[in-house]
C-alpha cells in the first residue's frame, strides 16, 4: 500500500525593520493601516474575532488565534480551498525589529496557492515597510 505524503509547506519572510516593535505592531493591527499595505478588512485584535480581508479578486476568511501585543499575532487565512495560518513574530533588535511572517498549511496539491503566496507576500511586505515608515 502506497503511503500518501501529506507534506505541508510554509511561506516564510523575514525582514529587519529599523523601527521599534510598537510601531510595527500598529501597522499589523490597525484596520486603516492594514488596508494600506494588505487589503480592506474588519480586523480587531481580539482572540477568536472573525474577520475578512477583501480585494478585487475575492475575500479571505480569517479568525484571530493568538495575540501578544508587540510580539505575536496569528490568524487563520482561508480562501479558495486553502486553509492556512499566518503568524507574525516581532523580536526587538539593537537597530529596530526582526519581523517574521509565516503562512503555513499549503498542501502539495496547492502549488498555485503556494507560489502565489510567495510572490504576494513579498509585495505586501514591501508595501508594509512603506506604511511603517510613514507612521508617526
Amino acid at each position: 500500500m502506497a503511503e500518501v505524503a501529506t507534506e505541508i509547506r510554509s511561506v516564510i519572510i523575514e525582514r529587519e525593520i529599523s523601527y521599534p516593535p510598537e510601531k510595527i505592531w500598529r501597522a499589523l493591527t490597525q484596520p486603516h493601516l492594514i488596508e494600506e499595505w494588505l487589503m480592506k478588512n474588519d480586523f480587531k485584535p481580539v482572540i477568536d474575532h472573525r474577520f475578512k480581508f477583501s480585494a478585487d479578486w475575492g475575500a479571505v476568511d480569517c479568525q484571530v488565534r493568538a495575540i501578544e501585543p508587540n510580539k505575536t499575532l496569528s490568524y487563520t487565512w482561508d480562501a479558495y480551498g486553502l486553509e492556512s495560518v499566518v503568524t507574525w513574530t516581532l523580536t526587538p533588535t539593537k537597530t529596530g525589529t526582526s519581523l517574521r511572517m509565516e503562512q503555513s498549511g499549503f498542501r502539495r496539491d496547492q502549488e498555485q496557492a503556494y507560489r502565489g503566496a510567495k510572490h504576494g507576500w513579498k509585495q505586501f511586505m514591501d508595501a508594509f515597510e512603506k506604511v511603517v515608515s510613514r507612521i508617526d
